[in-house]
């Protein structure tokens, strides 16, 4: 197994404060991280400085990926090394279609044109298996989209792009049994599809069932406060994150 993602003492934050504080882990290809943690602790602010979102400052430490720091490069070019983020509240985007969205971003990140009726083919596929209406691929980019269709969408890119470490941001808030059911079914699929890795931001373990869970780390104020295997998340299901709050 080959290193794909290395974190070195990360310190990151926004409008001036300070929210990740010597941030350090590694995963690798193929490996599925669970990342989990108290509201507030910097889960999302780890995610979107990954995925390299300028509405985050480093200011210390660094990333490689693949071997080649990128701690500098903008979201764009992250995105065609095969960095993705799913958002934890994906937005509205009028005036692009999702098979637009997913189109464009798909030739962007290969550099290459992909005839209409394969790119089709493949949507089609993808949206079955999410069990999407597939008359979502004409509306406009999650606009009028309920928040599990949306979460479902995010899952469709998953899909589509076929990255190499996709960044999960509680895919799983607000959705019913069944519409987790569904995601992880599509996360799965991804996986055996791709062998890529993952790092899933969750507080709801339904979503890992279906997954191999490599590595756990517990984020507290913006601290690694605990890792561990797959055994640190039934810890934390059992008895809670208040062992781990950095400062008790």
């Amino acid at each position: 197994m080959s290193e794909l993602l290395r974190i070195e003492d990360l310190t990151a934050g926004a409008a001036d404060k300070e929210l990740l504080h010597g941030v350090t882990l590694s995963i690798g290809t193929g490996q599925t991280h669970v990342l989990m943690g108290p509201n507030g602790a910097g889960k999302s602010t780890l995610g979107c400085t990954l995925m390299g979102s300028p509405e985050y400052t480093i200011t210390g430490g660094r990333i490689f990926f693949e071997g080649e720091d990128i701690t500098d490069e903008p979201a764009d070019k992250r995105a065609k090394r095969g960095i993705f983020l799913s958002f934890q509240n994906p937005i509205e985007i009028a005036g692009i279609s999702l098979s637009e969205f997913l189109r464009n971003a798909l030739e962007q990140i290969t550099g290459k044109r992909m005839k209409l009726w394969d790119f089709k083919k493949k949507l089609k596929a993808a949206m079955e298996l999410l069990e999407m209406d597939t008359a979502y691929a004409d509306r406009d980019l999650n606009v009028g989209f309920s928040g599990g269709e949306k979460k479902k969408a995010e899952i469709l890119q998953l899909l589509v792009l076929e990255p190499k470490l996709a960044i999960l941001d509680e895919t799983d808030s607000g959705l019913d049994v069944d519409a987790v059911k569904t995601v992880s079914k599509g996360i799965d699929e991804y996986k055996n599809r791709t062998g890529g890795s993952l790092l899933v931001i969750t507080h709801n373990t339904k979503i890992l069932e279906a997954l191999n869970v490599d590595r756990t780390h517990i984020l507290s104020a913006g601290k690694i406060a605990a890792e561990g295997g797959a055994e640190l998340v039934d810890e934390v299901i059992s008895g809670g994150f208040e062992k781990y709050i950095v400062g008790k």
